[in-house]
């Protein structure tokens, strides 16, 4: 009879709009995994000590000595308990040294600080941090330099270099499309006649954001609106065409920085299906060479644990292979 391995850490990535929690064995082995739409602006009553509970109490009482360990906004002034931030440039040690432990009913939870620019224009992440480290466990060759991106709501450019966050910009990508398509006129359309996806649509989207130059996306949002009018472009793709000007756009601004020195190895991590719709626009923007990572939110919560002590397994997590494109 096969004998299952031990847990060794409960391990939760818990964002703005959802909860995943993972029971881990040594090297980072998942052995369960569960999820709920739990964010922090949705968990229900606010109450991050009973949603706690509710999906892991089980966990906390059959192995009480069990560590536990969370990233992402529930660390956030919004969360259950704010943790300060690490200061870039930032590596795993750093994260690892600045661990708040939480009395949380249950047991102990240890949140992870996110990570502050505090150059002039500031800037913050929570969560990718850890996917970041992550990342550079199952790739080790990443850590000299490169680019990490992080598509999302707010997406993420981590510029990584000897180890350490070096620096990082955010681009308020995903939640402009969310503001336009639910509360513009641009978004009328789809939100009347429903929407399909379509390729082609969001591949001229990106070509104009490309085409714009020095003047912006901001002077060609209107033409979402304007090809409609003149039946140029359908209402059921016009979303997709105003994805491909905002996602274009982001792209255009971070790869302009890059017209006169060589691009650093390039990874996108997340969910599998918008890290595609980047990997098509970047190809798109003549940046062919893009690798995808699963599993670095783990892969990071395990590294995390490992380097604070709440775990004393040595060996680094199992090594994922990237999908190369």
């Amino acid at each position: 009879m096969t004998e299952h391995p031990s847990p060794t850490l409960i391990a939760l990535d818990w964002g703005t709009s959802s909860l995943r929690a993972y029971l881990l064995a040594d090297e980072g082995h998942v052995l369960e995994t569960r999820t709920r739409p739990w964010g922090v602006q949705h968990t229900p009553a606010g109450d991050f000590a009973k949603a706690y509970e509710d999906v892991v109490g089980d966990w906390c009482q059959r192995w009480p000595d069990v560590p536990a360990l969370a990233c992402g906004m529930i660390g956030s002034r919004q969360g259950w308990r704010e943790v300060p931030y690490a200061i870039c440039p930032a590596d795993g040690r750093d994260l690892a040294s600045q661990l708040l432990a939480l009395e949380s009913g249950c047991g102990t939870l240890h949140l992870v600080p996110g990570v502050l620019d505090a150059s002039a224009l500031p800037n913050v992440i929570r969560g990718e941090e850890t996917q970041v480290f992550g990342a550079l466990q199952l790739e080790p060759e990443l850590a000299e330099n490169a680019l990490l991106v992080l598509p999302g709501t707010h997406s993420k450019w981590v510029t990584v270099r000897e180890g350490t966050i070096h620096s990082f910009a955010t681009y308020m990508t995903g939640e402009l499309f969310a503001v336009l398509r639910d509360h513009s006129i641009l978004g009328r359309p789809a939100r009347e006649q429903g929407s399909d996806v379509s390729v082609e649509a969001f591949v001229r989207g990106l070509e104009t954001a490309r085409s714009s130059a020095c003047e912006g996306v901001s002077g060609r949002l209107f033409s979402t609106r304007s090809l409609l009018l003149t039946e140029r472009l359908a209402a059921t793709e016009s979303l997709d065409y105003l994805s491909g000007l905002l996602i274009g756009e982001e792209l255009r601004s971070v790869l302009a920085s890059f017209a006169q020195v060589p691009c650093p190895p390039l990874v996108l991590i997340g969910d599998a299906q918008l890290c595609e719709r980047y990997r098509l626009a970047l190809m798109h923007f003549g940046v062919t060479s893009v690798r995808t990572l699963d599993n670095a939110g783990v892969a990071g919560l395990w590294f995390i644990a490992r380097a604070a002590g709440l775990v004393t397994d040595s060996r680094a997590p199992a090594k994922r292979s990237a999908t190369h494109v």
